[in-house]
């Protein structure tokens, strides 16, 4: 008779426990939005903010790459006649990009990572933006900089993507993980 007891006491507590571990994955899903950290970087700087993200968050990683890299005489922002210099002049400027998402749909939250060109994002973002529906999605930009705010870019993707949701916008100079973190934070 002990023996059914304790058969049925453990029987029950493993039930207990498998109920409870259900409940927690039924949870989970909703607090756990999929992320996309979507970068474009011409020195590698806004790459490793890029990378420490995804490391932080478990986020999928994506650089957005120009179809022609750039070369150092094209980011010579002192030469008017530069390749960025040009293309930042121009605002129909929509360099190629090679390396296609093909899941953008799979993805809620989409961080969109540059540097910052003229007191804003480079037209390559532009063509990023352009090349996928951003529908139901939030939209976070992040920039590195070497003196500009985020600011402009910020206000320039809002006012020409008004449809899409977006997140407020980070400058993220050297920033510590802990506060990239609490940052990324749903």
């Amino acid at each position: 008779m002990k023996r059914n007891l304790l058969i049925l006491a453990a029987m029950l507590i493993v039930s207990m426990t498998a109920c409870s571990q259900a409940d927690k994955a039924k949870k989970q899903p909703a607090t756990m939005k999929k992320t996309l950290i979507a970068y474009f970087s011409a020195s590698g700087v806004t790459r490793s903010v890029a990378q420490r993200m995804a490391n932080i968050n478990g986020a999928t990683l994506h650089e957005i790459k120009p179809e022609q890299p750039y070369t150092d005489a094209d980011l010579d922002w002192t030469n008017d006649k530069s390749r960025s210099s040009l293309e930042m002049k121009d605002k129909t400027s929509r360099p190629a990009i090679t390396d296609k998402i093909d899941n953008m749909a799979d993805y809620e939250v989409v961080y969109v990572g540059f540097p910052i060109w003229w007191y804003t994002a480079p037209t390559i973002i532009n063509t990023f933006m352009e090349a996928y529906d951003f529908s139901g999605k939030t939209v976070i930009p992040f920039a590195t900089s070497g003196g500009s705010s985020i600011k402009k870019a910020c206000a320039d993707l809002k006012s020409a993507y008004p449809d899409i949701e977006w997140g407020e916008g980070r400058l993220l100079n050297n920033t510590s993980d802990k506060e990239l973190k609490a940052w990324m934070q749903p």
